[in-house]
């Protein structure tokens, strides 16, 4: 397997922008909303880049594959919070389309790193 430091992947770069981003915005809402709705967006965003990060240092493409599809679950879950925060006034439509701007460059590439993963896989390597 690659043995590429997950740090210098776009894909991983693009989850840490989108990460760091929402904590910032979080970061100044009321208790309520942060103890709540808050946390929950946070772990999602946060989870896409430690999932990226995992999944590298496991050492084989399945278990890399594995550990990306989790990732993109977590940024399918965290679109659900941006929906459900900006509904709920906690977002404004600036905040909201910034973030969408991350995502939308985010989630083509991390399918497409998922692709590449199964384009390299060696069924020798588990």
């Amino acid at each position: 397997m690659s043995t590429k430091r997950f740090q210098d992947l776009r894909v991983y770069q693009l989850s840490e922008k989108l990460a760091d981003e929402i904590w910032q915005i979080v970061h100044n809402w009321k208790p309520l909303a942060q103890d709540t709705v808050g946390k929950q967006i946070v772990r999602s965003a946060d989870s896409i880049g430690a999932n990226i990060a995992e999944g590298v240092g496991r050492g084989s493409y399945q278990e890399n594959k594995r550990f990306i599809r989790i990732a993109r679950g977590s940024l399918n879950e965290t679109q659900h919070w941006l929906r459900s925060d900006y509904k709920r006034n906690l977002l404004t439509l600036e905040q909201t389309q910034s973030i969408k701007n991350i995502i939308n460059e985010l989630a083509p590439k991390l399918n497409s790193y998922l692709k590449s993963i199964d384009n390299t896989y060696n069924p020798n390597d588990q």
